[in-house]
């Protein structure tokens, strides 16, 4: 499936704009997604926007509600909420360049790649992409994303750049109050001696290839030997029912894709014969 991007708009760098578009760096069409099934019946468990003592109610009558703290809300127009002028809706400006060792790992978020938009784009894209490396310099900015305005840092990753979503300051809850338990104690220099050693024989270049998530292939055997035996229990799926590209993985496509992956694996060699993510 091609990716789709999940924002557009200009990169600035001073008074050079460039188009470009956000994608996400993750996937998730390699997760096992399951429904919740009303056994006795053997339908699906929906989710409707109720109101009590009213029942199921339109999305069209539902309105943002701000807790005043005074057992009250505070109504908001969805058309209100959309009248709030950002620039950064629109437009990603680097406005500040920091070393990447100075940001704390704790800050940062979610990965995303930016690409240009088209060929016009790519001589100023590169332009920004090289100057960073260059600088080894990571670039901070901000925009606004599905409702929210987003603080990231820039930088280069191969070709093109990466995005990295940072978490604001006061989002981040004080380690303090959960490390002062930890007593400060002289260590014993023979545990220390050996727990150095051990670090450093399992010490080695980072590969992400040579992880696996174990509970999930864990999960294909077991649907895959569930499907094989007769005795295994099914429905009928319900065919009224509404499908969302959102929020449903198709099961039957990600097993199929894993069984072929799973084959190609016991064939080839090297790290559990898996290859590495381009």
């Amino acid at each position: 499936m091609a990716s789709r991007a999940i924002w557009k708009g200009q990169l600035r760098l001073s008074l050079v704009s460039i188009p470009v578009e956000i994608h996400s760096a993750t996937k998730r069409s390699s997760r096992i997604s399951f429904r919740q099934i009303h056994e006795p019946s053997g339908k699906r468990v929906k989710y409707e926007k109720t109101v009590s003592g009213i029942g199921p109610v339109d999305k069209d009558d539902i309105v943002k509600g701000y807790d005043t703290g005074d057992d009250q809300y505070m109504l908001i127009d969805p058309e209100e909420l959309d009248a709030i002028k950002l620039e950064t809706k629109k437009t990603f400006e680097l406005v500040q360049f920091v070393e990447a060792c100075e940001i704390p790992p704790l800050y940062f978020d979610k990965p995303y790649y930016i690409v240009p938009t088209d060929d016009l784009a790519q001589d100023a894209y590169r332009v920004v992409r090289d100057a960073l490396r260059s600088a080894g310099k990571v670039g901070l900015g901000q925009f606004t994303m599905r409702g929210k305005e987003y603080l990231g840092a820039v930088k280069p990753c191969g070709d093109g750049l990466l995005l990295e979503t940072l978490h604001y300051a006061d989002e981040l809850r004080e380690a303090d109050p959960l490390f002062n338990e930890i007593t400060d104690e002289e260590i014993d220099a023979d545990l220390l001696d050996v727990a150095t050693t051990l670090i450093d024989r399992k010490s080695g270049p980072f590969d992400a290839s040579a992880f696996k998530d174990h509970y999930a292939d864990a999960l294909r055997d077991l649907i895959a030997a569930k499907r094989k035996n007769k005795k295994t229990k099914r429905v009928s799926a319900d065919s009224d029912e509404p499908t969302s590209d959102e929020n449903v993985v198709d099961l039957m496509a990600a097993l199929k894709e894993s069984l072929k992956s799973t084959k190609a694996s016991g064939k080839a060699s090297g790290k559990g014969g898996r290859k590495k993510a381009s």
